[in-house]
Formats: C-alpha cells, structure tokens, sequence
C-alpha cells in the first residue's frame, strides 16, 4: 500500500536550510511585531465595544444619561465658540 506521503509535495524548507539574511530577517521580525500589535489594538478596540453593548443593553437608563451628556457637551461648546467668536473680531479690528 502506497503511503500518500510520496504523492504529496515536498515539506516547507525548515528554519535552518532556509536562506535569508541578517538584515531581511530583522525586517521580517519588525514586520511581524507591527502586525502582532496592531492585531492587539484591534482586540482591546473590539472588547471595549463588546462591554458598550453589553453597558447599553443591560441598562437602559445609561443610553438616557449618555444622551444628557452629549446634550450638556454641545450646549457647552456652542456657549464656547459663541463667546470667543466676538473676542476673534475685536482682535482682528484692532490690527487693521
């Protein structure tokens, strides 16, 4: 019987028959390290969103105090840039 091991394609070059350079596998390890953080990045982005949905789903007076918030926040930036609007044309006319 015919093992399926001599109809196969040879096994991948190992670790020490491989020929890259010093310089190539530094680059490859750095580009490896860059993928693993931004992997890692992603899934603390994810788990934060996970915990969201779940905050949202099992409270629902935390959606209306969110709401408030957002509210308070644009009445505040509207009061900002409503106040330094004038004090922006009063410089601009002093200079000229």
């Amino acid at each position: 019987m015919a093992t399926s091991a001599s109809s196969s394609s040879p096994p991948p070059e190992s670790p020490q028959t491989c020929n890259i350079s010093g310089d190539e596998s530094l680059e490859v390890n750095l580009e490896l390290e860059r993928m693993i953080e931004d992997t890692e990045n992603m899934t603390v982005h994810l788990t934060w969103m996970a915990y969201d949905m779940v905050a949202l789903r099992t409270n629902p007076e935390f959606i209306v105090s969110l709401q408030k918030l957002k509210d308070a926040v644009q009445r505040c930036k509207t009061t900002v840039w409503s106040e330094q609007q004038p004090q922006t044309n009063k410089c601009t006319n002093a200079v000229q």
